[in-house]
């Protein structure tokens, strides 16, 4: 075959290899790409790449112009850094994710994420004002041994504020099973066509409401706030992207499109163990500053309003900005 023929048959297919490593070249300066965004050239890459190397060694033995062999040989050189490249540090992919991955994927769900935040700070709104009109209607939502815990743990004159007894530690490890635990039942109940999701979030948005109503009619405000406004910055936020991860996976189930309803289930599920990932990281971080800042008592209100007003910024900040770059690149 000659040269001509042999260039005019392979062209069109190595100007789309170049066009490729191009591409991946440039995501990787970017080091950012958008999430679950699947690249069909990973998957025929590696067929690609054989076929080059037998294409390069078919214009070596035929003696092809060095000018040929040189540009194969540096596409060669180039899908095998890429074939073979050394795979990130685990600890730089955790990162990555955590800073760029995780809130871009809750930007994709926004949706989902409005509505389960609708059904958390809606009835806990309504719930509180409810039982600063009528202070009784609190015994209609919870009984009355749960009432005089809630006062017990908020009484102004307690050493310790939200627990009764406990070390930090321990507590600390309490917090992480308890917010972890909430956290995959509001996600797996999803499963349950959403409905699961929602019933879950509706019934913490009454409780939350009901007890932050009830301690503020009571006197008890102060403590109470002063306890939660801290670490509620990583512990709501989570709860409600979980809520929406659940959600998701609902409508996965109740609405596929056209795909089939399994299929749509394992992505909704993949989208969201991500989502909980992160989630779980919010909550690992909603635990220690619960254990190891929100209950000690002696910390004047002014400092624990100021850390809480940094806290929420930054939450709020890194799920909207995180990963934006990444976003224009692709």
């Amino acid at each position: 075959m000659k040269q001509e023929q042999f260039v005019a048959r392979h062209q069109h297919e190595w100007q789309q290899l170049e066009y490729w490593l191009q591409q991946r070249a440039g995501a990787s300066r970017r080091r950012r790409r958008r999430p679950d965004a699947a690249d069909p050239g990973d998957v025929a890459f590696a067929q690609r790449y054989r076929r080059l190397c037998q294409q390069l060694a078919l214009a070596r033995e035929r003696g092809y112009s060095p000018q040929l062999v040189q540009r194969l040989q540096q596409l060669m050189q180039q899908g095998h850094s890429v074939l073979y490249r050394t795979p990130p540090v685990r600890w730089r992919r955790a990162l990555e994710f955590l800073v760029a991955d995780f809130p871009m994927l809750v930007r994709s769900q926004a949706r989902s994420m409005w509505v389960a935040l609708a059904m958390f700070a809606v009835p806990a709104l309504a719930c509180f004002t409810v039982v600063q009109l009528y202070p009784d209607s609190v015994h209609l939502l919870m009984d009355n041994s749960r009432i005089a815990e809630m006062e017990r743990m908020y009484d102004p004159a307690a050493d310790r504020l939200g627990r009764d007894s406990g070390t930090d530690w321990m507590m600390f490890g309490y917090y992480i099973m308890n917010n972890v635990s909430i956290a995959l039942r509001t996600f797996a109940s999803g499963l349950l066509a959403g409905l699961g999701t929602l019933l879950v979030l509706l019934f913490n948005g009454v409780i939350m409401g009901a007890v932050a109503g009830h301690l503020q009619q009571i006197g008890h405000g102060d403590p109470f706030w002063r306890f939660v406004v801290g670490h509620a910055a990583f512990e709501l936020t989570g709860i409600v992207i979980a809520g929406g991860a659940g959600l998701q996976l609902g409508m996965k189930l109740l609405a596929p499109g056209r795909r089939r309803r399994i299929d749509a289930l394992v992505e909704g599920g993949r989208i969201g163990a991500r989502l909980c990932l992160g989630v779980a990281f919010m909550l690992l971080l909603a635990a220690f500053v619960e254990a190891f800042w929100s209950s000690i008592a002696q910390i004047p209100a002014w400092a624990k309003y100021s850390v809480a007003g940094v806290l929420w910024a930054g939450v709020l900040l890194w799920l909207w900005r995180g990963g934006r770059g990444g976003e224009r690149a692709d």
